[in-house]
């Protein structure tokens, strides 16, 4: 039996907390579509996805209906493009094109897969896919794309490291009448997981089955809210335990919503990416998470220890609340989407180095940075070189989603829109990683990889 209290709880989590299902994305296999002839490949890759998703959100919404519980967004994830396109020699933006109509027909928010993983080396059709990034990003509205650069068990290829900084300057370039929003689109991993919903870095791994639902849940706010009830006399012991049970109850809504969705689709019920995703909306908001334990503001000496606890508390509690735990799971902080975040910047409290040492216990690394429209490409593949280093040194996820604003500097206000948000441009370190990029190769991967 549901407890009465435990009903209006979770009223008061939704109505006052942001307490949301962030996404569900269906993930499909798109390796049946594969086609030496371009239009034919693009045609078979529209009229799969359409097909295969077609019910993908009016029964999201039916579910909102019935349990009153807001579904965000449905996505879609497919196979890496660049995998599907190998044996193609026409032009991979045609494929970015047929996903977006297919998008646009389904009425998704975004459609993630037009990606790469060169994590040990290119084929063909991986730098054709990558070289065509600029303008499948700038060109489409649903697209989303990702390149894996560095494994742990295989280290980091420094040559397509020095590639994603020449590819994301294209990208602001192309788009910079809209703050270089193509940026936003395209993010560049480490240890990429093949089964997370959350966009822009949702692929469909060739380890993935046919078709799959998987779930992202958010829940910051009703985190912040249990905190402050809580109270500042609280020791961390209680603070972690009260985050850990937060965290099932907000791990167990997304566990109902896809079951649910997984039962009304006839499609596998995948994971649930428990990670707390931050939205632009006031006390939404990791960065309040971690003020709430004491900090004055997100930046503060101590930060990254909050952090870790609220990154292990979460997992901690979720796990328990889930048949199947996936994607990235933890703590995001994307800048421009977490509006404490952006305070913290804008009163410089929070600066990339700090954010830096803040990824190696987060679930992911540096998202929706905004920087200088001016920084060089090396300085940019350094940043994602150093991101790289650690996801691979700690066995862990990194991911990076850098926006050089074409005709911002430091200080200058950018408004991405929606749940990309806004904020301030940051500052980069002024000195040259140039020579050090030019060097290429591939740094071996740590000691610790040799595990087999």
């Amino acid at each position: 039996m549901i407890d009465p209290y435990e009903v209006v709880e979770t009223i008061k989590m939704i109505s006052s907390e942001h307490l949301d299902i962030r996404t569900i994305t269906m993930g499909i296999s798109l390796r049946d579509c594969a086609h030496p002839d371009s239009e034919q490949l693009c045609t078979r890759i529209y009229d799969k996805i359409t097909r295969q998703a077609r019910d993908l959100v009016k029964t999201g919404e039916a579910i909102e209906r019935q349990y009153g519980i807001p579904i965000i967004n449905k996505r879609i994830a497919v196979t890496p493009i660049a995998i599907i396109a190998e044996s193609s020699n026409g032009n991979c933006v045609k494929v970015a094109e047929a996903m977006d109509r297919a998008a646009l027909e389904l009425g998704i928010n975004f459609i993630g897969g037009y990606s790469a993983l060169v994590h040990k080396g290119y084929t063909g059709g991986d730098r054709r896919l990558i070289d065509s990034i600029p303008e499948a990003l700038a060109s489409t509205s649903r697209v989303c794309g990702s390149v894996n650069v560095a494994t742990t068990k295989a280290g980091i290829n420094m040559d397509a490291v020095a590639h994603m900084g020449r590819i994301i300057k294209q990208c602001a370039a192309l788009t910079a009448e809209q703050e270089s929003i193509a940026c936003a689109k395209l993010v560049v991993f480490a240890n990429a997981p093949e089964d997370n919903p959350f966009m822009a870095g949702a692929f469909h791994g060739v380890g993935e089955p046919e078709s799959v639902i998987n779930v992202g849940v958010s829940g910051p706010g009703v985190v912040y809210g249990a905190l402050k009830e809580l109270g500042p006399d609280a020791d961390f012991s209680e603070v972690a335990e009260l985050i850990k049970k937060t965290a099932f109850k907000v791990t167990r809504m997304g566990q109902l919503v896809g079951i649910e969705a997984s039962r009304r689709l006839d499609v596998p019920f995948g994971v649930v990416d428990l990670s707390l995703a931050p939205t632009p909306a006031v006390g939404d908001s990791v960065a309040l998470i971690l003020q709430e334990m004491g900090l004055q503001k997100c930046g503060a000496h101590g930060t990254t220890a909050a952090l870790a606890l609220l990154n292990d508390a979460v997992k901690k509690g979720g796990v328990m609340a889930s048949s199947s735990i996936g994607g990235l799971s933890g703590a995001f902080i994307p800048v421009s989407e977490d509006a404490g975040m952006v305070d913290a910047v804008r009163s410089g409290a929070l600066s990339l180095e700090k954010l830096e040492a803040m990824t190696c216990v987060c679930s992911v690394g540096l998202d929706m940075i905004a920087v200088p429209g001016d920084t060089s490409e090396a300085t940019i593949s350094a940043i994602i070189a150093d991101e790289a280093a650690i996801g691979t040194v700690n066995n862990k996820t990194t991911a990076v989603r850098i926006i050089p604003v074409i005709g911002k500097k430091e200080g200058d206000s950018v408004e991405f829109g929606g749940l990309l948000g806004g904020g301030v441009v940051m500052g980069v370190n002024r000195f040259s990683s140039e020579a050090f990029i030019k060097r290429g190769g591939r740094i071996p991967a740590p000691i610790h990889s040799l595990r087999n």
